[in-house]
């Protein structure tokens, strides 16, 4: 490993109990490794969630132009319970 900070970290018992059985399994050399484990999983985690996020912004601004640009339906809630129910029931049929 390049650079090394060690700092030190406080967990909940069930937590410390959980990596202490991977290093115990033979899973994992060490505490440290199974931390570090943890924080990539996270670090992969979070840039998928910023990546949501990004394209749930991105499709709020599509919708707020084009209301902007008067480029709208009127909300017709039986069309849309009648369009569901059909979907439902073409999945029903076909299982």
């Amino acid at each position: 490993m390049a650079d090394i900070e060690r700092i030190t970290i406080t967990l909940p018992t069930d937590m410390a109990s959980i990596v202490k059985k991977a290093v115990e399994a033979g899973d994992y050399a060490s505490t440290s490794e199974v931390i570090r484990a943890a924080l990539r999983d996270w670090k992969i985690k979070r840039a998928l969630q910023l990546e949501e996020l990004a394209l749930l912004k991105s499709d709020i601004d599509e919708g707020l132009a084009d209301v902007a640009n008067g480029r709208v339906k009127d909300f017709d809630i039986e069309q849309i319970i009648q369009r569901g129910r059909k979907l439902l029931e073409n999945r029903s049929s076909s299982v």
